[in-house]
């Protein structure tokens, strides 16, 4: 019989509704070399943003569960939506385990912003969660920066499918407005959005305007995951025996997932399909 890896050993899980969590890990690769991951697209039931907030809970928990079963030591919700719907409630289902979600980044926006006004783009289940507002109107009361929310229906989709075109579109609908109000910082409050972040600065250029601001936490989130690693003793040393290993799930396409590894951050790990467990529909 063999014995399980040690907690340091175990892999790290990272889940997303679909391809926007590899925005967070690329950030995660970067800072943590030597960890093994998993990453689970929840494809096959996004978007996530247009769902019921229980729903998105509920399916959250199970690719939770379905990661929990694979012996991971720490999870990140790589997911704006999932972590307002969430993240509260697996770590009360996962007490012992290392949890970090993902938050349109208010605060350094706030930081940044000369003119006093902010865009956020974001889903409008994001928009709408009773924690991104308490946060807003809790940096606002401290800094008096204005928040000027932009909900972006459709955008997850084209991002997902590749719609270049579409994407572009959809940009100018919705960052344009934003520029027109005097917004100088842009919240990029999705995790697949900084994967198009180049057609953002092409939309903002296109508009005339110059020195706006694009605020994306990937980075932070990964510096908390090694936080808390660290402090659990979870992190795995740099000269371990085994190479750092990445495997990845999906709920549709294991070639889809495959291409956006390849295009949109240059890897090609192992993918299979799986079932997470849930099949909860929206009402």
């Amino acid at each position: 019989m063999m014995n399980p890896p040690l907690p340091h050993e175990a892999p790290i899980g990272i889940f997303d509704s679909g391809v926007g969590g590899l925005s967070i890990l690329r950030h995660i690769r970067a800072q943590l070399p030597h960890e093994h991951l998993v990453y689970v697209a929840d494809t096959g039931f996004a978007p996530y943003g247009d769902k019921p907030e229980h729903v998105v809970a509920e399916r959250s928990l199970a690719v939770a569960r379905f990661l929990a079963a694979r012996g991971i030591k720490a999870f990140v919700v790589a997911c704006n939506t999932a972590t307002i719907s969430a993240v509260t409630l697996l770590r009360e289902r996962f007490p012992d385990m290392p949890i970090v979600g993902v938050e349109p980044g208010l605060k350094p926006a706030a930081a940044a912003t000369r003119s006093g006004k902010v865009g956020v783009l974001a889903t409008e289940r994001t928009l709408a969660g009773d924690k991104f507002l308490r946060l807003r109107d809790q940096i606002t009361d401290a800094t008096h920066a204005q928040f000027l929310l932009q909900p972006c229906r459709g955008l997850v989709d084209c991002i997902e499918a590749g719609d270049t075109d579409g994407t572009t579109a959809l940009l100018r609908r919705y960052v344009t407005p934003l520029l027109e109000e005097g917004a100088d910082t842009l919240v990029l409050g999705c995790t697949h959005y900084p994967l198009v972040k180049s057609s953002i600065e092409h939309v903002i250029a296109e508009a005339g305007h110059e020195g706006v601001a694009l605020v994306d936490t990937g980075e932070a989130v990964a510096r908390q995951l090694v936080r808390l690693l660290a402090t659990g003793s979870l992190l795995r040393t740099p000269d371990a025996v085994a190479p750092a290993h990445l495997e990845a799930f999906t709920s549709a396409s294991a070639t889809a997932l495959s291409a956006a590894f390849n295009t949109l951050i240059g890897i090609d790990p192992p993918v299979q399909e799986a079932d997470f467990g849930a099949n909860a529909q929206a009402a």
